[in-house]
């Protein structure tokens, strides 16, 4: 009995509001502070908020610095030219593009021409590309054109294709494009242009000399002194011309040849560009554009 007294009065003793007093009226201070770390429990809810107002008021108040301000514009300026249809960047992309596609439709075109055996029916449209590459972008894209045809006929079937491709099409092509891109006469045009495609036959005949072990030039000339001394003979006269007469006959018939082959060409892109709406770029003759 005296124990169980002895802690009741012990109890009792703990409990005592005057020993310990416990404040019914203290806020979770700590809840506060991770939510709000700007709390105070001596403020009012109210003044808080205002609190919080008048800092976002300060930050959305600073002043951006100029240096900053300059270099977001020149970067919005640098997306606008980098995307615009008109900007330099834009513009370069699509030449190369155009470049690329004009050399790949080319070359597709003579290897399959080629390959079928088709290529004298196709012939006038070998230097097209190279041409309409040249009077869009320049004369350094109907280059690019030239060298990547050159280049994917030279992967594609070889160097004996690629090179004939390149002198009895790519340089006339490219010559023409030059021409007409300069907006130069048709006579000088198709003289020029003449020229260009009698020199790249007669590099073809070379390149295929060498091949087969043949001179065909030689065979050439001897076949054309023959005609003319059989000639000769059934008329009467028993001279027979000299080889220097024979290489300037050989010479002459071959430009005059081109000369044919080159201004039926600047007839036929004249009515295409006439019709894909480029009149305005291509210098024509009176006679010529009364007709068209």
């Amino acid at each position: 009995m005296p124990l169980l007294k002895l802690h009741h009065h012990h109890l009792q003793f703990l409990k005592s509001p005057k020993l310990f007093p416990i404040s019914k009226t203290i806020p979770p201070q700590h809840s506060n502070f991770l939510l709000n770390p700007i709390y105070n429990p001596k403020l009012p809810l109210n003044s808080l908020s205002n609190v919080n107002c008048k800092i976002v008021r300060c930050v959305s108040s600073a002043k951006v610095p100029k240096w900053m301000r300059r270099e977001e514009d020149e970067r919005d300026n640098f997306e606008l030219e980098y995307l615009a249809p008109d900007g330099e960047v834009y513009q370069k992309t699509l030449r190369l593009v155009e470049c690329a596609m004009f050399s790949a439709v080319s070359g597709l075109t003579y290897l399959l021409s080629n390959s079928l055996a088709i290529e004298n029916y196709f012939g006038c449209f070998f230097a097209l590309p190279i041409v309409l590459s040249s009077m869009r972008w320049g004369v350094s894209a109907a280059r690019k054109t030239m060298v990547g045809t050159f280049v994917l006929l030279f992967v594609l079937s070889g160097p004996v294709k690629a090179l004939t491709y390149l002198l009895m099409h790519g340089l006339l092509g490219f010559a023409m494009g030059s021409m007409w891109r300069s907006k130069a006469s048709w006579g000088i045009s198709i003289f020029c242009c003449a020229v260009v495609r009698a020199m790249g036959a007669i590099g073809y005949v070379l390149i295929s000399s060498f091949l087969i072990e043949e001179n065909i030039l030689a065979l050439i000339t001897v076949n054309i002194h023959a005609s003319l001394t059989y000639v000769f003979t059934s008329v009467g006269l028993q001279s027979a011309p000299s080889m220097d007469i024979i290489y300037a006959i050989f010479g002459s018939l071959l430009l005059v040849n081109c000369t044919f082959f080159v201004f039926l060409l600047h007839l036929l892109y004249a009515v295409f560009f006439t019709k894909f709406g480029m009149k305005s770029s291509l210098r024509l003759p009176r006679w010529l554009e009364t007709a068209i």
